[in-house]
């Protein structure tokens, strides 16, 4: 089934592009990013009265004061933040275009689609690696850095689904993910879960990735590929392929496609392996171990090597 073409009314459409357009500009200059972030959020929650009196000195209560200086992301934190391998050069930019992206999606407008999906899409235009044309990004999307994320033209991504670019990611054209699903680009060590690997995970033009699935880190969706809801991919998914199960194996070949595609096998191929990033850590690094536990097995095998 096709979908209607839906506009809104022309005096809010020129409220919107012109609101979008200032926010863009803004961010395409050389005007600090925290400030054009802080003033579009003042603005989207209607707090504008409040932060002015409160910038003149008026009387604010702790909680409005918390509110009114949260509006600025050099005032906040993100878990990612605490990630020993980050790139902290294009973090701080990062960090800053994920909270305008994240408090966004709290206001009353991120409910709008024909405004919420445009703004969006001008947000990925800055902050992703490479954002291709005429995305629709849905609420409730979430990211490591953001600018670890290549994605294609005319790809759809639906609600409350996890982009994990904390190695690389890339998405192609015309790929659908579904809601609540949740693709990875790093794993933990089984013995010492601080010890963490990043990958390359790619999902393929024109694959569909459907409701609360998972693709774990360096695994490749296929061109054409489908994985089905609920599934855990812990392996490559060939081209043309169906994919269901947890873990996650292909059922057949897309019908019409046989002719191009691999054979249906009992498993997955895992190739994570080649596709691994090499992290280097800074020597400086104020490293912590949140979990201070005593990793000696009992059998006498050593933990990895965090290093």
């Amino acid at each position: 089934m096709t979908k209607r073409h839906v506009s809104l009314p022309e005096e809010a459409d020129e409220g919107v592009t012109a609101f979008i357009e200032q926010v863009d500009d803004r961010l395409s200059s050389d005007e600090d990013t925290c400030e054009v972030v802080r003033d579009t959020l003042v603005d989207l929650f209607g707090d504008r009265d409040a932060y002015e009196r409160w910038r003149d000195g008026g009387d604010v209560t702790p909680a409005e004061r918390v509110r009114l200086q949260g509006y600025d992301p050099c005032n906040a934190t993100l878990e990612s933040e605490y990630y020993a391998e980050k790139d902290e050069e294009r973090y701080t930019r990062s960090k800053h275009l994920q909270w305008l992206w994240r408090q966004f999606d709290a206001t009353p407008m991120a409910d709008n689609i024909a405004f919420a999906l445009r703004f969006r899409q001008m947000l990925a235009d800055h902050l992703f690696a490479d954002a291709g044309d005429d995305l629709r990004l849905f609420k409730g999307i979430t990211f490591t850095y953001g600018h670890n994320i290549e994605m294609g033209d005319n790809t759809v991504v639906h609600d409350d689904v996890h982009l994990d670019d904390r190695g690389k990611l890339t998405i192609g054209d015309r790929v659908s993910i579904s809601d609540s699903a949740h693709l990875y680009s790093h794993d933990h060590d089984v013995v010492d879960q601080t010890h963490v690997d990043n990958y390359h995970t790619v999902v393929d033009d024109d694959a569909r990735v459907t409701y609360d699935s998972m693709v774990a880190a360096g695994c490749r969706v296929g061109k054409n590929a489908v994985v089905g809801a609920k599934s855990t991919v812990q392996g490559d998914v060939p081209d043309h392929h169906i994919a269901v199960g947890s873990p996650a194996r292909s059922i057949r070949v897309k019908p019409g496609w046989e002719s191009v595609a691999d054979p249906v096998e009992d498993k997955l191929t895992n190739r994570a392996e080649e596709r691994a990033i090499e992290s280097n850590l800074p020597d400086d690094l104020d490293a912590f171990d949140e979990f201070q536990r005593d990793l000696t097995p009992p059998d006498g095998v050593d933990a990895p090597d965090a290093e």
